[in-house]
């Protein structure tokens, strides 16, 4: 009884272990969305395909950190006319800030060493705001097929549009959004 009980400890301390270090995001499994109330009628989502980050990881210190980037000319509503809405100076004004970011101030960690939530700044249009991210899924393991560790996590954060002078249409259009994300990253 003894045996399989060292053998569990042996395995988490070693997962511990190997998860510590830098990860960087699988482009092919990394997201951002976000949905919003539109007039009344249906709650809406729009994505970003091009995200990058990279995150700093340290179970064993329980501390990390990411700095993520999201190219605002990847939007991707499933209208070419929404989509170049969007991208004007009415909204993102992808021409002059082509970029959305992140840089995560704090995490927090639960049980078993998962990540429950992660404190950062958010850059929109020039403008930085604190935002927290409620951390719904997390998971570090070995890659079946990178034989490297990888994390993933899925979370989400509530911001006021406003916020960020991307208030056109308020209150039609709902000025409370969510913002969701989806990332994997592999041990570099």
């Amino acid at each position: 009884m003894k045996k399989p009980l060292f053998a569990l400890l042996c395995s988490l301390c070693l997962a511990t272990a190997l998860a510590a270090g830098v990860y960087e995001s699988d482009p092919n499994h990394t997201f951002a969305w976000f949905e919003f109330d539109h007039l009344g009628y249906s709650i809406q989502r729009d994505r970003f395909d091009k995200v990058d980050a990279s995150v700093s990881l340290n179970l064993q210190d329980q501390t990390g950190s990411v700095r993520a980037r999201i190219d605002v000319n990847s939007i991707s509503t499933g209208s070419h006319f929404f989509n170049q809405i969007l991208l004007s100076d009415a909204f993102f004004d992808a021409g002059k800030y082509p970029l959305i970011t992140f840089q995560s101030t704090h995490f927090t960690f639960g049980k078993r060493d998962n990540v429950t939530a992660v404190e950062g700044d958010l850059t929109i249009k020039g403008i930085t705001r604190p935002v927290t991210l409620s951390v719904t899924h997390y998971k570090c393991m070995m890659h079946p097929e990178y034989h490297r560790m990888a994390c993933g996590l899925n979370a989400s954060a509530k911001v006021r549009r406003s916020d960020f002078n991307l208030g056109k249409y308020v209150p039609l259009i709902s000025n409370d959004i969510t913002l969701y994300v989806s990332i994997e990253a592999i041990q570099h």
